[in-house]
């Protein structure tokens, strides 16, 4: 073969379908994980939320933060509850055909009892059966110090548990999936990686995400689904409605051969006031799944 047959040969297999220029094709597609946070459903009690959620569609499900319960704000899984109290959560939501695939365990890894209440959390996790915990810093920034002593005490707790410990962006020191990584590459352990949340990377930082997945792709085991306008009002929103392309967003870790949960945690729309009856947040949540079906079939089929 000639040196023009050869280049010729080479141009038809970059060209041929279901080739993606850019994309480990070497490796298996990863396995999305669509789920829909009941954080969209806080108004409404936490019930309400799951049925909705199970009616907009999907399988996956994760849990977030705390819901309206008889007029009062009641946690999906209170910090210092037993395990128990998650595993039987969990049982509830296997019984509607929805899988729960992360927590939040609404704390800072350097609060005063952070370290307590996240090895409290991987317990609850464990025993739910609940494979990711995610906690993020906040926007006045960290101590690292302190977060890598913490996260390396985790690390063997969550292994034990069989779950990992997901870090995402929140501003500050940690705002970006850059920063975020540094940290848990200094940390080393496979049960601590990165959540990565465009839509606050985009939100607190102004910075524009799809450069900085790059840096941390590697590292990146789920992620919290939000989108973000600058125009004509600074605002998150649902994936979709913003400035950030989930196409760019998703490809560098389409072909990762893992699970990785896509945990919609903001479905709204902009400018528009947010849904006083359930029903509207059910039509938003189908909405979003359907978005990312798209865009993650895309990137996955020829």
């Amino acid at each position: 073969m000639d040196r023009r047959t050869f280049l010729a040969a080479g141009a038809v297999v970059l060209t041929s379908p279901g080739l993606r220029p850019g994309l480990a094709q070497d490796k298996k597609p990863t396995r999305f994980q669509i789920a829909c946070l009941t954080l969209p459903y806080s108004a409404f009690p936490l019930a309400r939320a799951l049925e909705g959620i199970k009616a907009a569609g999907y399988r996956y499900v994760a849990w977030g933060v705390t819901h309206r319960e008889d007029g009062k704000e009641v946690p999906v899984v209170a910090p210092d509850a037993p395990p128990a109290k998650a595993k039987e959560l969990a049982g509830r939501c296997r019984d509607m055909g929805l899988e729960p695939v992360m927590m939040f365990s609404t704390v800072y890894p350097e609060a005063k009892d952070g370290l307590e209440v996240l090895k409290a959390r991987l317990l609850q996790a464990g025993a739910a059966g609940v494979p990711q915990v995610l906690t993020f810093g906040h926007t006045k920034g960290g101590n690292k110090a302190v977060w890598l002593d913490r996260l390396r005490k985790l690390g063997p707790v969550a292994a034990d548990q069989n779950v990992t410990l997901v870090v995402k962006q929140h501003g500050g020191e940690t705002g970006t999936g850059e920063a975020c990584a540094a940290i848990t590459r200094e940390v080393n352990h496979p049960n601590i990686k990165v959540n990565y949340d465009a839509g606050n990377v985009l939100d607190y930082l102004d910075k524009d995400p799809i450069p900085d997945i790059k840096t941390c792709a590697g590292e990146v085991r789920s992620f919290c689904i939000k989108d973000h306008r600058n125009w004509p009002k600074d605002e998150d929103c649902g994936p979709g409605f913003g400035e950030i392309d989930h196409y760019r967003l998703l490809h560098p870790v389409a072909f990762t051969g893992r699970d990785m949960p896509l945990a919609c945690e903001n479905i709204f729309t902009p400018l528009l006031p947010r849904p006083t009856k359930p029903e509207r947040v059910d039509a938003l949540a189908k909405r979003a799944r359907e978005f990312l079906e798209v865009i993650t079939a895309g990137l996955q089929t020829g």
